[in-house]
């Protein structure tokens, strides 16, 4: 007689079997199926994902870990990417802490180092990292202001990739990055200039580097993100907006598909895994609004 035994460990459902003879019980592990790793979209794979230590960036970080991929969790405050890796390993993924600021070249060429000495290779990388910075009319904006935010969202992109670049080669892969509905879509956020022209660019750089790298396995799409619960806009700056800006009403709330709600970061995360696996195999090049409609009413 055989009978079949069914368990979970850690996740995965294992499949064995006990034949039973006359004389004795006895364990075969024949046919044995490893169930949970064959539905993990990025079992085997490395990641790097930057700002990963709130919203967007550690809603990503845990459901890549949770996929299989191990985790190079890169951001600069060192507090809240050890919160992110000790919940990686808690559930028994594996991560990293990389504490790097993305607008400096030498934190970031330091940080694919870190990444490919502890993993071996790198698959995924998630450009998230960036800032709102401050947001006020042009002429009142001063240019030290306008060149951080370019310094971050826009040169921190480019080092991100840059540095990356080379190790992906060796097998192919996906970079995804992180853009907006402003700068694409939305363009009454008065003040949002440098923020803006930041996330526009980034659309162009991702179709840039689609084509660049195509040659080389290496697929490079770009979200753009509509109102998501984050805490980007506890540190942002705005100055006279009001002032500047041309009124705009939306009695019924800016996000038509959820009668105003904001969407989650765990919604970001579930596209940007679909971008990160096989299952977008034949997509580069492309951005990806997510935002419950909201651009298309709000322009």
């Amino acid at each position: 007689m055989l009978l079949k035994i069914n368990k979970r460990v850690r996740g995965i459902s294992l499949k064995y079997y006990i034949s039973e003879t006359r004389s004795n019980v006895k364990l075969t592990y024949k046919n044995i199926s490893r169930e949970g790793e064959k539905r993990m979209q990025l079992n085997g794979k490395a990641a790097l994902i930057t700002g990963a230590g709130s919203g967007i960036g550690k809603a990503t970080a845990l459901l890549f870990a949770e996929q299989g991929a191990r985790i190079a969790a890169l951001g600069h405050t060192e507090d809240e990417l050890l919160e992110t890796v000790d919940e990686i390993k808690s559930a028994g993924g594996e991560a990293i802490a990389v504490i790097a600021d993305i607008s400096i070249a030498d934190d970031m060429r330091k940080a694919l180092e870190q990444t490919i000495s502890e993993f071996g290779r790198l698959d995924v990388v998630f450009a998230n990292a960036g800032i709102n910075g401050v947001w006020a009319p042009l002429e009142e904006l001063e240019p030290e202001e306008w060149d951080k935010t370019i310094s971050v969202n826009l040169r921190g992109t480019f080092l991100t990739v840059k540095y990356a670049i080379p190790h992906l080669k060796k097998q192919g892969g996906s970079v995804i990055v992180t853009s907006s509905v402003n700068g694409t879509r939305i363009f009454s956020n008065t003040g949002a200039t440098a923020y803006s022209c930041t996330k526009a660019a980034q659309v162009a750089f991702t179709k840039m580097m689609a084509l660049e790298l195509a040659k080389h396995r290496i697929r490079v799409n770009v979200i753009c993100p509509g109102a998501i619960e984050t805490d980007i806009d506890e540190n942002t700056e705005k100055r006279n907006v009001e002032r500047e800006k041309e009124p705009v009403e939306f009695p019924e709330g800016e996000i038509p598909l959820t009668d105003g709600e904001p969407g989650s970061s765990e919604q970001v995360a579930q596209l940007v895994l679909f971008l990160a696996s096989d299952a977008s195999s034949h997509i580069s090049g492309t951005e990806v609004w997510i935002d419950g409609a909201q651009s298309l009413l709000q322009g």
